[in-house]
């Protein structure tokens, strides 16, 4: 789905799974300051949007999703994981409660994998399941924005700013109130500077949890059932996760960055050595210079000199070994 904010002066449009909005409008560097300042927007129109009706929403929820719902208060955000019956990671929602709907924004096009799900798991629960991508569109304001908020808007608050479900024929008159725009690299880097992971990015085909540090944000430890539960309870009890997310910072002197999927090394075998992790995402930080996230092994020294590609890299902690 193509935003119509990629008409704004100087849009790039975003490609791979972010295309469709905008990559940036001409500054990158300038577009995470007045982030990072509480200033502007970003356009995340093209993220799936999904809601969920009906008495039974979050009770129903609750025995689906890693996160403890049954109880969420109205207003109150929190995020949830859908796992496998292994315990690897299939679906991330970012989910709110208004009082009569539980809204959730997804990666971009994995909306109608979830809903299928869902849609197989209703039984004779007393919900609703719809795909509102083609009526809503999510908008991202800083952690400290003034910007106004329309009447009647859902909002889904957290530390790293709000999200709004914006209704979609309502999203270029917005953004001319709520300007500047930035765009998702500048999104992308402050994700990156915070340590959170996203699907699909960060995770693979057999990414458990524990791995990326969403236990206790994304997964509770305290809950009934759900589907890989077990393999969380015994990663959580027995034993640790093959792999942890770490935070590099990069070698400023190198022109490009390392590519997702690029090998990383130690330092003292160089390029030639044994694979001992991956970068799963690299951006340019306008205060930290070139930095990325990255999935190790687990049993990697963390003062450890590693080399991603041929760019030299040094480890900060997301999740302990």
């Amino acid at each position: 789905m193509k935003s119509p904010l990629l008409t704004l002066p100087g849009a790039v449009p975003a490609e791979g799974v972010d295309e469709g909005v905008a990559a940036h409008y001409g500054d990158l560097f300038r577009e995470q300051r007045a982030l990072a300042d509480g200033t502007g927007f970003v356009d995340l129109s093209h993220r799936g949007v999904v809601a969920v009706t009906g008495d039974d929403r979050l009770s129903w929820l609750h025995l689906l999703l890693t996160q403890h719902v049954s109880e969420l208060p109205t207003g109150e955000a929190t995020e949830a994981l859908i796992l496998s019956a292994h315990g690897h990671i299939e679906h991330a929602l970012y989910l709110v409660d208004d009082g009569t709907t539980v809204w959730a924004h997804v990666e971009p096009g994995t909306q109608e994998a979830l809903i299928a799900y869902l849609e197989s798991m209703k039984f004779f629960y007393r919900v609703e399941v719809a795909d509102r991508t083609d009526d809503f569109a999510v908008v991202h304001l800083p952690a400290g924005s003034i910007a106004e908020v329309p009447e009647g808007v859902v909002v889904r608050e957290t530390a790293y700013g709000r999200d709004l479900f914006l209704p979609r024929a309502d999203l270029e008159s917005y953004a001319e109130k709520a300007g500047p725009a930035a765009g998702i690299l500048a999104y992308e880097a402050l994700r990156v500077e915070q340590h959170r992971p996203r699907l699909g990015f960060e995770t693979d085909h057999r990414t458990i949890p524990h791995e990326l540090g969403w236990i206790g944000t994304a997964v509770h430890l305290q809950k009934g059932c759900y589907r890989g539960q077990e393999t969380v309870a015994r990663v959580q009890n027995l034993g640790k996760p093959p792999r942890r997310l770490v935070f590099l910072h990069l070698d400023g002197s190198e022109v490009h960055l390392p590519v997702p999927g690029t090998e990383i090394h130690l330092a003292d075998e160089g390029p030639d050595g044994r694979k001992i992790g991956f970068i799963t995402t690299s951006v340019r930080h306008h205060e930290l210079g070139p930095v990325a996230l990255a999935l190790v092994k687990r049993n990697v020294a963390p003062d450890a000199r590693l080399v991603a590609g041929e760019t030299a890299a040094a480890q900060e902690l997301v999740v302990e070994p």
